[in-house]
């Protein structure tokens, strides 16, 4: 059951309150995030409406190219105001929700960098979000600790933990339980403000600062309005600009055409680009949906040497160096296995993953489990050695210019019966346990993020549309869809048992699923029907 706190400056938090939320929750962390709602939630509207504008464009016939508008930004001769010691090396970074035990973990890893993500691995219930505010904060003041009530084993925070990054939510989805003169206000700032306020003092005495990533930008124009919130803080409390450090994610095929340019409006506080390539993949099915000769074959297809997603990564480093900035590379989803060969074989595709990132001359690259950590470190300590902390002195200059053509260039590749079928039970799996709360799902010996279930709704959706057939000559259509539904939904059954299945949300999620794929129209992401599933009882 909900509850309404009226609070000063318009805002209201609706939702349970609990007493240990107070300290998050404080009078004055919620008057700094209704001063930032009151300057800058408005234009969010704008922005998103902007996205819009450019998609009606792109499905009118308008590809994506680069802006004639910014060529001098593109031409220009300038620089990122600069990167601080201690994200300067970040060879290996692990990501992962703020939950507590995971925060500890992830911290304590043999990495560089966690990231503490409040985005797509996070489900973003009411308490999950509070609650990962305070493990935080914890983990910033260096007092965060977990036992395990079911064996008792106790965590701590080791000497030297890696350092912290928090992963803000996109621009696109609200927080129902904050209201702003009666309007729900962007997640993304909500995230900023309550991390920014009870952490900058602590993390500016121990030598570092606050640190943020930015996902899912679609636009320079994006980029700019972060810079004015960055900017706005740092003068209210009195900071030097730029003490805010900001990596953003290149994972939209929109701003893969605006790099030079973000990295321009953030040039006082940004330090890197990241290739953020699963969602990458759904926004290029996203963003080019109304093309058919632009159909993408099985997801397990498309790995990072196809020429599309190659021409990609190496504009990402090359742009980024040319400015001083930092380019780390994807995610390696895979988690360890108990059986001796198959972990071998694990092993093996995260080297291979990592060799062409780091010979490319990515600075550092994703893990999604501790496990992998000595892994991927040993790669990039041997193209990055001792002596150096980054790959900046890789310019790519020697590359031909890469074109629109080859950043939007057709994958090759079959789409099969198994991978319409692995899509689905992946699918349902991933979208039942976020809409019950948990974003950060191990799937058949992958990490899943909403990315997953992101990639395999619409990877579907855009064969039913365009009338693709499977490799065994099947037409893709809605009936053969809900068909194969049915079944793998079985199947999941079958695999879980039948107390987990029924004591689960499988048929709900199965019903969202078969929405959002046989829709006349493509949805913008999941998590926005999600979300109102996921929240219906905290703001009901």
């Amino acid at each position: 059951m909900s509850q309404v706190t009226e609070l000063a400056q318009g805002l209201k938090i609706i939702g349970p309150h609990k007493p240990e939320y107070d300290t998050i929750l404080s009078e004055d962390a919620l008057a700094f995030l209704a001063d930032l709602a009151g300057r800058f939630a408005p234009a969010v509207k704008q922005l998103l409406a902007g996205r819009e504008a450019r998609q009606a464009m792109v499905d009118a016939g308008q590809l994506p190219d680069f802006l004639p508008e910014t060529k001098d930004i593109r031409d220009g001769d300038w620089k990122i105001l600069g990167i601080p010691e201690d994200l300067r090396d970040r060879r290996v970074e692990i990501t992962g929700p703020v939950e507590r035990k995971m925060v500890i973990n992830a911290l304590n890893a043999r990495v560089k960098v966690f990231m503490a993500d409040f985005e797509d691995s996070l489900a973003p219930a009411w308490d999950k979000v509070i609650e990962g505010q305070q493990n935080l904060k914890d983990a910033v003041e260096g007092t965060i600790e977990y036992t395990n009530p079911a064996n008792g084993k106790h965590y701590q925070l080791d000497e030297d933990p890696a350092v912290l990054i928090a992963r803000v939510r996109g621009l696109h989805l609200k927080d129902n339980h904050v209201l702003f003169n009666g309007e729900t206000i962007p997640g993304a700032l909500m995230d900023f403000a309550l991390y920014f306020y009870h952490n900058y003092r602590t993390l500016l005495k121990k030598g570092s600062g606050p640190y943020f990533y930015i996902p899912k930008l679609q636009s320079h124009l994006e980029a700019r309005w972060w810079a004015q919130v960055f900017a706005y803080t740092e003068e209210k409390f009195c900071l030097q600009p730029g003490t805010i450090k900001v990596t953003c994610l290149i994972e939209t095929l929109p701003a893969v055409f605006e790099m030079d340019e973000i990295l321009y409006e953030l040039r006082n506080n940004i330090v890197g680009l990241n290739c953020g390539r699963w969602d990458y993949i759904f926004s290029y099915i996203k963003t080019l949906r109304s093309y058919p000769d632009r159909v993408l074959p099985d997801r397990q297809q498309v790995t990072m040497d196809k020429p599309f997603l190659s021409a990609y990564s190496r504009l990402l480093i090359k742009t980024c160096h040319k400015r001083g900035a930092l380019a780390m590379g994807g995610m390696a989803a895979f988690i360890p296995a108990k059986d001796p060969a198959k972990q071998e074989q694990v092993l093996a595709k995260v080297n291979q993953d990592k060799e062409l990132e780091a010979r490319n001359g990515h600075d550092g690259t994703w893990v999604a489990h501790p496990g992998l950590a000595d892994t991927a470190m040993a790669v990039f300590n041997d193209h990055i050695g001792p002596d150096m902390d980054n790959q900046l002195h890789i310019t790519r200059d020697v590359d031909a210019p890469i074109t629109a053509r080859e950043l939007l260039m057709p994958c090759e590749g079959e789409a099969t019966e198994a991978g319409m079928r692995a899509n689905i039970r992946i699918a349902v799996q991933y979208i039942e346990a976020w809409i019950t709360g948990n974003g950060c799902v191990p799937i058949y010996g992958l990490m899943e993020d909403a990315a997953t279930a992101e990639i395999s709704r619409s990877s579907i959706w855009q064969w039913i549309k365009h009338g693709k057939h499977l490799s065994n000559g099947q037409l893709v259509t809605a009936d053969l869809f809900r068909s194969m539904l049915k079944q793998e939904l079985k199947v999941v059954r079958d695999e879980l048992g039948d107390e987990r299945f029924n004591g689960g949300a499988f048929d709900r999620a199965a019903e969202l699923f078969e929405q959002l794929t046989t829709a006349d129209e493509l949805a913008e992401f999941l998590t926005l029907s999600g979300y109102q599933i996921l929240t219906q009882e905290t703001v009901s």
